[in-house]
């Protein structure tokens, strides 16, 4: 089907136009100045980007380019040295008496008021949500202490020259299962290559169903830890075999003497099977109550700073990096070829 081109939409006529107009422009030759007052204002968010990116590839190398903008994807966040801030300026003389300063055209450009300043935060912030913790090839966990983990099994494995993650991964806390359809929904068009690998619980099966129904990604990018080990339900901790992860719970919360937690507590007080990680909640429930309260991340953290841990050969150390390494496995087979 034709359409008209009075009858496209107003960015691409925009667009269309200022193309015409600068190839007329181009033929005069010259190092000539071109001033824009709000270019593409009628344009989507990304295509302010890509008529930036234009500007950038087709117009500087040949011209001076100056312009005007109160739109976020107008700003160039990589480098903020070349934008100038331009504020009408009053001064309170007294309670009730304003004068008028003027228009002022500023190069400091993160020193001024709020409502001025807001246009480069918000290409400040967005540019950090493309690339503060995404990369090309993202793979999604549900928090931090997964990230920790995965970090000191590859880790060690890597030592051992056995399998270690793909340095191609960027690892993205989604902050839970519920939040990673809504953290893909995000970047969907982004042209990320998008993976995930979560916890599993009772309860999870439908949420897992939304997700691959969705199909933003590939059912087979979609993963959890108790499919890739084999059992019910899991965590990332259930990778650990049940006395290593004590020991690691024993030197995060510096449990020692008749404090210290032991397997057969555990089997105890919280007899298996089940997730390892809800096993030790109800164990810390019946500890002193001057034990620190239990949580998910300071075993992930007290790991990644004493690696040494998993060192030896131990049965436990060994059952450890076998399931680690089934995990890691799982989440490389995952990347493109």
């Amino acid at each position: 089907m034709t359409v008209p081109f009075s009858e496209r939409s107003a960015g691409f006529i925009w667009f269309f136009s200022f193309l015409v107009k600068f190839a007329q422009v181009s033929k005069r030759g010259g190092n000539q100045i071109l001033l824009l007052d709000e270019p593409g204002l009628t344009l989507h968010g990304k295509a302010q980007a890509d008529l930036l990116r234009y500007f950038a590839d087709r117009l500087l190398p040949k011209h001076q380019v100056v312009f005007s903008t109160h739109s976020p994807f107008m700003v160039p966040p990589d480098d903020l040295t070349l934008s100038r801030i331009i504020e009408d300026q009053v001064e309170q003389k007294r309670p009730g008496f304003w004068t008028t300063k003027g228009t002022k055209v500023r190069g400091d450009v993160l020193a001024t008021d709020p409502d001025t300043l807001f246009p480069l935060q918000a290409a400040l912030g967005y540019d950090v949500t493309q690339a503060l913790f995404i990369g090309k090839h993202t793979l999604l966990v549900e928090g931090p202490g997964d990230i920790l983990f995965l970090k000191a099994l590859s880790a060690q494995l890597k030592r051992r020259r056995r399998t270690a993650l793909d340095p191609r991964w960027t690892i993205c806390p989604a902050g839970g299962l519920d939040k990673i359809q809504s953290f893909v929904s995000l970047f969907k068009g982004a042209n990320l290559h998008l993976a995930v690998m979560s916890d599993r619980a009772q309860g999870d099966k439908r949420k897992l169903e939304q997700l691959k129904a969705a199909g933003a990604i590939p059912e087979s990018r979609i993963m959890n830890y108790p499919d890739v080990l084999g059992i019910a339900e899991g965590d990332v901790e259930d990778i650990f075999e049940p006395e290593t992860y004590v020991g690691i719970v024993n030197g995060a919360f510096e449990l020692k003497g008749r404090s210290a937690l032991t397997l057969a507590k555990l089997d105890k007080d919280a007899p298996g099977p089940g997730r390892l990680v809800k096993r030790m909640e109800t164990v810390f429930r019946i500890l002193p109550a001057s034990t620190p309260e239990f949580d998910h991340f300071s075993p992930a953290d007290w790991l990644i700073r004493n690696p040494s841990f998993l060192d030896g050969n131990g049965p436990g150390v060994v059952t450890t990096l076998d399931n680690g390494e089934k995990v890691i496995e799982a989440i490389n087979a995952a990347l493109p070829r």
